[in-house]
């Protein structure tokens, strides 16, 4: 089968398309004819081995696909890695089914970004009526669902940090109050003048270094920052712990992967967010389509500031 297999770390000029063995399931896996995969930011990361989990060559990087299984389901599925590809194995509690109404991109979208969303505004900070909700790239995949989500669910102020006046108005058309740039330099002040003058309740923070320090600086009393992901590729400031007390501030951590052990803790978020797109409450957005062969632009856009909501890639072509 065709996939794109990497035999190096680096960049997006590693990727390259193979003809590889095609996978074969195992006890209590599906094997999945894959009609998109996702590409998500943390595959670039996974290419050049700077993520959370260490990855071995040969890799067939891609986390998530939606596709059909032999018996003719239409699943959408995380995988970890074997994404890019023709097809791919999933163990059988990460295979849901799509509903009808729900398109190959929008289950790709909710697969990941929207259960990633779901998590940091009801688990990791514990969205409160009226409470004021930051939301750094709120153009890209997590945060174009996040803003809608915070909505729903009774926000009283939606700010959103994106790069492009574009971008900002996209934001503005998914429901944020307000939309500003996300720079680092004088982010703080920016974002307190967006939401009122005042100190902002919640942060979705994805892109570390001087962005999560302003950020932090940004949050009022009981304040909590949820950090997702680190695009900038630098390290934050170290928060000594009087800097927590005073505010009464939390900074917590989210990664996806971590909810693997519990399947229900994947399953139950995604039936709602289809629920919620079924009933045209939630818009997932999705922001290009490529080929198989084109994956090296797909990373090189994205990595670039390029690209909106979620990106998926055809198998086929």
């Amino acid at each position: 089968m065709r996939a794109v297999q990497i035999t190096e770390f680096g960049g997006p000029e590693v990727l390259k398309v193979s003809d590889v063995d095609e996978p074969v399931a195992g006890d209590g896996q599906v094997l999945i004819t894959v009609d998109r995969a996702g590409v998500n930011y943390a595959d670039t990361h996974q290419v050049e081995n700077s993520y959370l989990s260490k990855a071995r060559l040969p890799l067939i990087p891609g986390g998530e696909v939606v596709g059909h299984t032999a018996d003719g389901r239409r699943v959408v599925a995380l995988v970890g890695s074997g994404g890019y590809a023709e097809k791919a194995v999933a163990h059988a509690p990460y295979a849901f089914d799509v509903p009808e109404g729900v398109s190959d991109g929008d289950a790709l979208a909710l697969v990941l970004q929207g259960t990633t969303a779901w998590h940091l505004l009801k688990t990791s900070t514990h969205l409160q009526k009226g409470e004021s909700v930051l939301v750094h790239a709120g153009a890209g995949g997590v945060g174009t669902l996040a803003i809608q989500l915070a909505k729903l669910w009774g926000a009283g102020r939606v700010i959103a940090t994106a790069s492009s006046d574009e971008k900002r108005k996209l934001a503005i058309e998914l429901g944020a109050d307000a939309a500003i740039d996300g720079e680092p330099e004088g982010l703080k002040d920016r974002i307190i003048e967006a939401n009122d003058g005042k100190p902002v309740d919640i942060v979705l923070e994805m892109v570390g270094g001087p962005t999560f320090d302003e950020s932090f600086d940004a949050l009022g009393r009981f304040g909590r920052l949820v950090t997702f992901g680190s695009a900038s590729r630098q390290a934050a400031k170290a928060v000594e712990p009087g800097r927590l007390m005073k505010g009464s501030k939390t900074i917590a951590g989210f990664w996806l992967a971590d909810c693997f052990k519990t399947p229900a803790l994947l399953g139950d978020p995604l039936k709602e967010l289809f629920g919620l797109a079924v009933d045209g409450k939630l818009r997932p957005i999705v922001g290009g389509d490529y080929a198989l062969s084109d994956i090296a632009t797909a990373h090189e856009d994205m990595r670039a500031r390029r690209t909106v909501g979620k990106l998926t890639l055809d198998p086929t072509r």
